[in-house]
């Protein structure tokens, strides 16, 4: 339960985007390819931005990241930051923006929401729903969705095994922590979490799952931008 003792937690939202985007075989990094002609994290910033909660978004680049400044614009509503400060994995990024966080002045109590950049298709309504669902919770929270495609285990190019699919969720982003616990769970998980849910799951901790949309994809191969931009563009309809 919250410490009534403490000032009330606020919302902080980080961004990881070092990543090379190599699986999406283009020859930016993916969240700087533009679709439906904006590039893909233009678009996850405006949904950040219209969340009005956020007191702060901190988006995390690569030490060497020359594109950004070049194609992206940060949203003038809202409070936001770039910081080179990624590191080799998507943990060591997180970790290393939740350190820049909490020299910024946020605190270990405050909560944290960690989303894809290259989920460009986030509404805020989406992130607002989270934020309901975690702000009262003991431990936080993620977006995720329950799988419907029947999943097979692979080996050697063959079906090895079928899996039940019963109570299986797809993990997506946003997922809010509070900025103390999760600091120390991707500490103790090491470079390797996945996500921020499998680091505060190794703790001894299980997130909230919060209903999420199919279309809240992460845009990662390149059929991906296809469907991202029809996706946008029939919202405009």
């Amino acid at each position: 339960m919250p410490d009534d003792s403490l000032p009330a937690a606020r919302f902080f939202a980080l961004v990881p985007c070092a990543g090379s985007g190599s699986r999406a075989g283009a020859a930016l990094a993916k969240q700087f390819v533009a679709v439906d002609g904006v590039p893909v994290l233009a678009h996850t910033l405006a949904a950040l931005a219209a969340v009005e909660r956020l007191v702060l978004v901190l988006v995390a680049l690569a030490p060497g990241d020359e594109e950004f400044g070049r194609r992206v614009t940060l949203p003038s509503r809202g409070h936001f930051v770039a910081v080179r400060c990624g590191g080799a994995t998507r943990a060591v990024t997180v970790a290393s923006g939740l350190a820049e966080l909490g020299r910024l002045g946020a605190r270990a109590h405050d909560w944290v929401l960690v989303h894809d950049g290259a989920r460009c298709l986030v509404r805020a309504a989406w992130i607002d729903a989270l934020i309901d669902a975690c702000r009262d919770d003991a431990v936080g929270g993620l977006l995720a969705v329950p799988v419907s495609d029947t999943l097979k285990r692979e080996a050697h190019g063959r079906v090895a095994a079928t899996l039940p699919r019963a109570g299986v969720w797809q993990a997506q982003t946003p997922q809010m922590f509070r900025l103390g616990v999760l600091t120390d769970a991707l500490r103790r998980a090491g470079a390797d979490a996945t996500d921020e849910a499998s680091a505060i799951e190794a703790i001894g901790l299980a997130p909230r799952l919060v209903l999420g949309s199919v279309e809240n994809l992460k845009v990662t191969h390149m059929a991906d931008f296809a469907l991202a931009e029809a996706l946008l563009q029939a919202r405009r309809q």
